[in-house]
Parts: structure tokens; sequence; C-alpha cells
């Protein structure tokens, strides 16, 4: 998770334009987003971790 959540691509610089970025993390509220690849800006809060299912802090 930590390593999804900290990903910067060397290729693209905004998040939603990456293949590879799966996670947002929002250091201001500290909150987690599914990024939703469809060509927009949007993404899914997620309060446990997709892989492991562990509440996120």
């Amino acid at each position: 998770m930590g390593y999804h959540a900290t990903f910067k691509c060397d290729i693209h610089e905004n998040p939603y334009d990456c293949p590879d970025k799966l996670i947002l993390f929002d250091e201001k509220d500290h909150d987690y987003g599914l990024i939703i690849h469809d060509g927009g800006t949007s993404s899914i809060e997620i309060e446990f971790c997709p892989w492991c299912g562990s509440k996120l802090a």
C-alpha cells in the first residue's frame, strides 16, 4: 500500500494520466482514494487497504 500511495511516475506529471498510479494519498486530509482511469480526475475514497483489508490510518 505504501508503494502505491507514494508512487511517482517518471513519465506522467499528472497522476490521473499514469496507468501505473493506482492510489492517491491526500497529505492534507490523510485520505486515500482509488483513481478511476477514465480520462477524468475522479477517485473513490477508501478506508481499507484493497490488498490486505487493513484499516487505513
